[in-house]
């Protein structure tokens, strides 16, 4: 059942019942994030393994007081600056975040996400919001209503369309390393525009098996048909008997391939970030055999994008 009925979804909510949320990243699988039964739930429709932490959404800077133990200084700049907004903080955690939500890690995730419906249901409901994406788990995140219908409507109560997401990659995470800020997931806030902000250069952690935040696992967002990484007129010689879909930046290969799908023909990385999800999932439903992908531009959401491309194929 879809609709944009808050009140409806507020009640399955407060009944420790499942709903998908829009917000400007990808739609969210939610579930009260202070009831360890609830966000078990969460695990099961997703099939997602338990050691992968969530992320825990609320609807003001204010509020994120009442969950953590400690909200230094470079944490509140940077959520002054980017709150409402694709970021999410690592912080220590109170008691009232159960241990399921973090994997047993005495950090939490959490953000204030930008989509006005969201943001109106969390600040109609008594507690915060565990969601991490509202797909199967390690398949392409959803950035539409109709995405996470296809595949979880018959496991979760109600699915909350809020139209398509505005940036379509998952938020960038920020927490501490060594003492130091560092990024633990590349998404939706360009790292250059974060170290603008508190004033240092950050290192990007690597993929692990044991992720400390959501995201960093090396087989991720992927489409269920074999993905390949590179120079696309390389790949393209190589499978000369395969039906070929392919993703590029801004050239078309529509007169060498099956499918051909440019993300921004005016070179915005932005733009291509937006586009990247619904693009995997078109391949992945079509009746290509194979997704061909180039590697982008390794700066601004070219990062980001680069990564979920990179998990996307690990497993090739």
């Amino acid at each position: 059942m879809q609709g944009t009925d808050l009140e409806l979804a507020r009640q399955f909510l407060n009944n420790d019942e499942l709903v998908a949320i829009p917000t400007e990243t990808v739609y969210g699988l939610a579930g009260n994030a202070l009831k360890a039964n609830a966000v078990a739930k969460i695990f099961e429709a997703k099939n997602r393994p338990t050691f992968d932490p969530l992320i825990v959404h609320t609807f003001s800077v204010s509020e994120v007081h009442n969950y953590v133990l400690e909200f230094p200084i470079w944490a509140q700049k940077l959520a002054t600056a980017f709150w409402p907004g694709p970021l999410t903080l690592l912080l220590p955690k109170n008691n009232s975040i159960p241990d399921i939500v973090t994997n047993g890690s005495d950090l939490v995730g959490i953000r204030v996400p930008n989509h006005p419906m969201t943001l109106e249901l969390l600040r109609s409901l008594p507690f915060p919001l565990a969601a991490p994406s509202a797909n199967p788990f390690g398949y392409i995140s959803p950035t539409t209503a109709k995405h996470v219908a296809d595949q979880l409507d018959n496991k979760i109560a109600y699915i909350l369309d809020g139209g398509a997401c505005q940036i379509g990659l998952e938020s960038t995470i920020v927490g501490i390393k060594n003492g130091k800020p560092a990024i633990f997931r590349t998404g939706g806030i360009a790292i250059e525009e974060i170290e603008r902000t508190i004033g240092q250069k950050l290192v990007i952690l690597q993929s692990t098996s044991n992720p400390q935040a959501p995201g960093m696992l090396d087989s991720h967002y992927a489409p269920g048909k074999p993905m390949y990484l590179g120079v696309i007129e390389e790949l393209i010689s190589k499978y000369p008997d395969k039906k070929i879909g392919t993703i590029s930046f801004v050239k078309d290969f529509s007169n060498q391939v099956k499918q051909s799908i440019v993300l921004s023909e005016n070179a915005n990385l932005n733009e291509a970030a937006c586009q990247l999800f619904a693009a995997l999932r078109l391949l992945d439903t079509s009746d290509v055999e194979i997704i061909l992908s180039e590697i982008f531009p390794n700066e601004g959401l070219g990062l980001a994008i680069n990564d979920r491309l990179k998990r996307a194929a690990s497993k090739r």
